[in-house]
């Protein structure tokens, strides 16, 4: 059974920076592509970064183009989302999700193609 377990959110001043770290098991890390998502209250779930499988492609969503880093350590088997210059509108729960591929050098960041999702860490910039 595949789980995925984030962790590293919290309460940040807006400026400041936080790093996300996602931990999978069950299943061929290599094989598969890594999606961080972010839900804000009473928004609708977002795609942010994603990671291709050996992490040779990221992919990033407009809104943290610039500010935010995703990055995975196959030896861990963890991903990690280095966030920095955050803003209150970066308040959210955030989720690290997967899905199975055999094609290197791509990803996508919407939500349905993703099979398994961590619990989710909240995130919290404010002053």
């Amino acid at each position: 059974q595949v789980q995925l377990v984030e962790s590293g959110g919290g309460l940040v001043q807006p400026g400041g920076s936080l790093r996300l770290s996602c931990t999978v098991s069950g299943f061929i890390w290599g094989g598969y592509v890594i999606g961080w998502f972010r839900q804000a209250p009473g928004k609708e779930r977002e795609g942010l970064s994603c990671i291709s499988v050996g992490g040779g492609r990221t992919n990033y969503a407009d809104s943290v183009r610039g500010r935010f880093t995703g990055s995975r350590d196959d030896a861990k088997n963890t991903a990690y989302l280095q966030m920095s210059s955050l803003k209150p509108e970066d308040t959210g729960v955030y989720y690290c999700a997967a899905y199975g591929s055999r094609v290197q050098g791509t990803c996508v960041m919407t939500a349905p193609t993703y099979a398994s999702w961590g619990q989710g860490t909240q995130v919290t910039v404010s002053s």
